[in-house]
Protein backbone atom coordinates (compact mmCIF):
# COMPACT_ATOMS: atom_id res chain seq x y z
CA UNK A 1 0.00 0.00 0.00
CA UNK A 2 1.27 3.01 -1.13
CA UNK A 3 1.82 6.12 1.92
CA UNK A 4 0.09 9.09 1.20
CA UNK A 5 1.93 12.29 0.40
CA UNK A 6 2.33 14.80 3.06
CA UNK A 7 1.20 17.31 1.12
CA UNK A 8 -2.28 15.48 0.56
CA UNK A 9 -2.33 14.72 4.57
CA UNK A 10 -1.93 18.03 5.38
CA UNK A 11 -4.95 19.25 3.06
CA UNK A 12 -6.99 16.80 4.37
CA UNK A 13 -6.14 18.17 7.85
CA UNK A 14 -6.62 21.49 7.41
CA UNK A 15 -10.09 20.31 5.67
CA UNK A 16 -11.10 18.61 8.73
CA UNK A 17 -10.03 21.42 11.18
CA UNK A 18 -11.91 24.33 8.85
CA UNK A 19 -15.05 22.29 8.80
CA UNK A 20 -14.94 21.35 12.75
CA UNK A 21 -14.62 25.30 13.20
CA UNK A 22 -17.59 25.79 10.56
CA UNK A 23 -19.87 23.20 12.57
CA UNK A 24 -18.61 24.66 16.31
CA UNK A 25 -20.21 28.28 14.72
CA UNK A 26 -23.69 26.70 12.71
CA UNK A 27 -23.72 25.24 16.44
CA UNK A 28 -23.37 28.33 18.35
CA UNK A 29 -25.28 31.02 16.10
CA UNK A 30 -28.04 32.03 18.26
CA UNK A 31 -26.95 29.97 21.19
CA UNK A 32 -25.30 33.01 23.11
CA UNK A 33 -27.61 33.33 26.34
CA UNK A 34 -28.39 36.21 28.07
CA UNK A 35 -25.85 38.11 30.55
CA UNK A 36 -27.32 39.49 33.78
CA UNK A 37 -28.14 43.32 33.20
CA UNK A 38 -28.60 42.61 29.52
CA UNK A 39 -31.86 43.70 27.96
CA UNK A 40 -33.22 41.05 25.58
CA UNK A 41 -35.93 41.58 22.84
CA UNK A 42 -38.27 38.66 22.59
CA UNK A 43 -40.45 38.40 19.49
CA UNK A 44 -43.28 36.09 18.97
CA UNK A 45 -43.55 36.37 15.09
CA UNK A 46 -47.10 35.89 13.40
CA UNK A 47 -48.12 32.61 13.11
CA UNK A 48 -45.96 31.27 15.91
CA UNK A 49 -45.81 30.02 19.49
CA UNK A 50 -42.09 30.51 20.41
CA UNK A 51 -39.86 33.55 20.52
CA UNK A 52 -37.22 33.84 18.07
CA UNK A 53 -34.91 33.67 21.27
CA UNK A 54 -35.37 30.46 22.65
CA UNK A 55 -31.76 28.89 23.87
CA UNK A 56 -31.19 25.90 26.18
CA UNK A 57 -29.97 27.11 29.66
CA UNK A 58 -29.44 24.75 32.39
CA UNK A 59 -30.70 26.40 36.02
CA UNK A 60 -29.78 25.53 39.44
CA UNK A 61 -30.91 28.30 41.25
CA UNK A 62 -33.20 29.56 44.06
CA UNK A 63 -34.51 32.61 43.00
CA UNK A 64 -35.12 33.86 39.39
CA UNK A 65 -35.22 38.09 39.21
CA UNK A 66 -35.68 39.93 35.68
CA UNK A 67 -37.31 42.79 34.88
CA UNK A 68 -39.93 42.76 31.92
CA UNK A 69 -41.89 45.23 29.47
CA UNK A 70 -44.16 44.41 26.85
CA UNK A 71 -45.55 47.38 24.26
CA UNK A 72 -48.95 47.60 22.24
CA UNK A 73 -48.03 44.44 20.64
CA UNK A 74 -49.14 42.61 23.95
CA UNK A 75 -53.29 43.98 23.07
CA UNK A 76 -54.26 41.21 20.93
CA UNK A 77 -57.50 39.49 20.16
CA UNK A 78 -58.23 36.01 19.49
CA UNK A 79 -60.06 34.37 16.72
CA UNK A 80 -62.11 31.92 18.94
CA UNK A 81 -63.63 34.46 22.01
CA UNK A 82 -62.80 31.66 24.75
CA UNK A 83 -58.96 31.51 23.98
CA UNK A 84 -58.67 35.16 24.65
CA UNK A 85 -58.08 33.81 28.67
CA UNK A 86 -55.76 31.44 27.92
CA UNK A 87 -52.42 32.38 29.29
CA UNK A 88 -49.17 32.63 27.54
CA UNK A 89 -45.84 32.48 28.80
CA UNK A 90 -44.19 34.98 30.10
CA UNK A 91 -40.23 33.79 31.73
CA UNK A 92 -39.63 30.39 34.42
CA UNK A 93 -37.33 27.04 34.88
CA UNK A 94 -38.17 23.52 34.57
CA UNK A 95 -37.75 22.11 37.87
CA UNK A 96 -37.25 18.70 39.27
CA UNK A 97 -34.89 18.32 36.93
CA UNK A 98 -37.69 17.15 34.35
CA UNK A 99 -39.83 18.03 31.36
CA UNK A 100 -41.38 21.71 31.73
CA UNK A 101 -44.73 19.69 31.56
CA UNK A 102 -44.15 17.69 34.76
CA UNK A 103 -42.47 20.33 36.94
CA UNK A 104 -42.20 24.13 36.41
CA UNK A 105 -43.07 27.72 37.53
CA UNK A 106 -43.60 30.24 35.55
CA UNK A 107 -44.86 33.35 35.08
CA UNK A 108 -47.75 33.87 32.40
CA UNK A 109 -49.59 36.76 30.50
CA UNK A 110 -52.53 37.45 28.64
CA UNK A 111 -54.87 40.37 27.29
CA UNK A 112 -58.14 39.77 28.69
CA UNK A 113 -60.95 41.95 30.18
CA UNK A 114 -59.47 45.22 28.44
CA UNK A 115 -56.08 44.69 30.77
CA UNK A 116 -52.38 43.15 30.12
CA UNK A 117 -52.45 40.61 33.05
CA UNK A 118 -49.85 38.97 34.98
CA UNK A 119 -49.99 35.26 36.33
CA UNK A 120 -48.52 32.99 38.70
CA UNK A 121 -48.34 29.75 36.63
CA UNK A 122 -47.03 25.95 37.99
CA UNK A 123 -46.51 22.22 36.51
CA UNK A 124 -46.93 19.96 39.79
CA UNK A 125 -46.49 16.15 38.73
CA UNK A 126 -47.98 17.18 35.56
CA UNK A 127 -50.76 19.25 37.16
CA UNK A 128 -51.10 22.95 35.64
CA UNK A 129 -52.61 25.38 38.52
CA UNK A 130 -52.43 29.05 37.54
CA UNK A 131 -53.32 32.32 39.81
CA UNK A 132 -53.98 35.77 38.88
CA UNK A 133 -51.25 38.31 40.49
CA UNK A 134 -52.07 41.64 38.76
CA UNK A 135 -52.51 43.80 35.84
CA UNK A 136 -49.66 45.63 34.23
CA UNK A 137 -49.10 48.88 32.19
CA UNK A 138 -48.36 48.73 28.83
CA UNK A 139 -44.55 50.34 28.48
CA UNK A 140 -43.84 50.15 31.60
CA UNK A 141 -41.23 47.89 33.01
CA UNK A 142 -41.92 45.57 36.19
CA UNK A 143 -39.73 43.82 38.77
CA UNK A 144 -40.54 40.71 38.65
CA UNK A 145 -38.99 36.91 40.18
CA UNK A 146 -39.74 33.08 41.13
CA UNK A 147 -38.41 32.27 44.07
CA UNK A 148 -38.73 27.82 44.63
CA UNK A 149 -38.64 27.91 48.47
CA UNK A 150 -38.98 24.23 49.87
CA UNK A 151 -42.84 23.38 48.89
CA UNK A 152 -43.60 26.48 47.44
CA UNK A 153 -42.58 28.82 44.73
CA UNK A 154 -42.99 32.31 45.61
CA UNK A 155 -43.89 34.69 42.52
CA UNK A 156 -43.66 38.55 42.89
CA UNK A 157 -44.89 40.67 40.22
CA UNK A 158 -45.93 44.84 40.53
CA UNK A 159 -44.69 44.21 44.03
CA UNK A 160 -47.75 41.84 44.96
CA UNK A 161 -46.64 38.35 45.76
CA UNK A 162 -48.43 35.22 45.19
CA UNK A 163 -47.55 31.30 46.56
CA UNK A 164 -48.06 28.51 45.06
CA UNK A 165 -46.97 24.81 45.85
CA UNK A 166 -44.23 23.24 44.73
CA UNK A 167 -44.21 19.32 44.53
CA UNK A 168 -40.08 19.34 43.04
CA UNK A 169 -38.34 17.37 45.56
CA UNK A 170 -35.15 19.06 44.65
CA UNK A 171 -33.34 21.37 47.29
CA UNK A 172 -33.21 24.14 44.50
CA UNK A 173 -34.82 24.84 41.24
CA UNK A 174 -32.78 22.64 38.80
CA UNK A 175 -33.92 22.50 35.06
CA UNK A 176 -33.64 24.70 32.48
CA UNK A 177 -34.62 28.20 31.45
CA UNK A 178 -38.09 29.11 29.94
CA UNK A 179 -38.73 31.43 27.38
CA UNK A 180 -41.88 33.72 26.41
CA UNK A 181 -44.39 31.17 24.31
CA UNK A 182 -48.15 32.36 23.36
CA UNK A 183 -50.63 29.64 23.30
CA UNK A 184 -52.72 28.48 24.14
CA UNK A 185 -54.78 26.60 21.74
CA UNK A 186 -53.59 29.80 18.82
CA UNK A 187 -50.51 31.20 17.41
CA UNK A 188 -49.64 34.74 17.62
CA UNK A 189 -52.22 36.75 15.80
CA UNK A 190 -49.66 39.36 14.94
CA UNK A 191 -45.67 40.11 15.95
CA UNK A 192 -45.54 40.09 19.69
CA UNK A 193 -42.29 42.30 21.32
CA UNK A 194 -41.22 41.44 24.85
CA UNK A 195 -38.20 42.63 26.67
CA UNK A 196 -36.42 40.50 29.29
CA UNK A 197 -33.67 42.03 31.51
CA UNK A 198 -31.91 39.29 33.98
CA UNK A 199 -31.06 40.37 37.64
Amino acid sequence: MKSLPIITIVAVLFLFSSCKKALQAALDHGMDTPKKGEVVKYTISQGQHYANQNTFEPVDLDELKFTVKFDSTAIYQTIVPANQEDINKLYGFSDNNAEHQQFSARLGWNWARKSLRLYAYVYNNGERISKEITSIEIGKEYNCSIKASGEHYIFSANNLIVEMARSSKTPKAEGYKLYPYFGGDEAAPHDINIWIKDL
